[in-house]
C-alpha cells in the first residue's frame, strides 16, 4: 500500500486520540488487519478503507487511470 495513505491513516488516528483497538472496533475491522495496514504489511480492500475513513472523518477519493501503452 502506498506509504502516504498509511501515514495519513496513522496520523489522523493519533490526532483524534484513537488507539488501534478503538479504531478497529469503530470501523468494524479486525485489530490485526488495522495493525498490518499501518505497518504496510497488507493492502486493504476499498471497503476496508471506506470503513476506516468514515470513522476518521476523512473523504476517500479513488482515481482509476487507464494505462498508457
Amino acid at each position: 500500500m502506498h506509504q502516504e495513505i498509511i501515514s495519513t491513516i496513522k496520523q489522523r488516528r493519533e490526532h483524534l486520540g484513537l488507539t488501534q483497538e478503538s479504531l478497529s472496533e469503530l470501523a468494524g475491522i479486525g485489530l490485526r488487519t488495522l495493525k498490518n495496514i499501518e505497518l504496510g504489511e497488507s493492502s486493504p480492500t476499498l471497503r476496508t478503507l471506506e470503513k476506516i475513513s468514515d470513522v476518521l472523518g476523512m473523504e476517500l477519493k479513488v482515481t482509476v487511470k487507464t494505462p498508457i501503452n
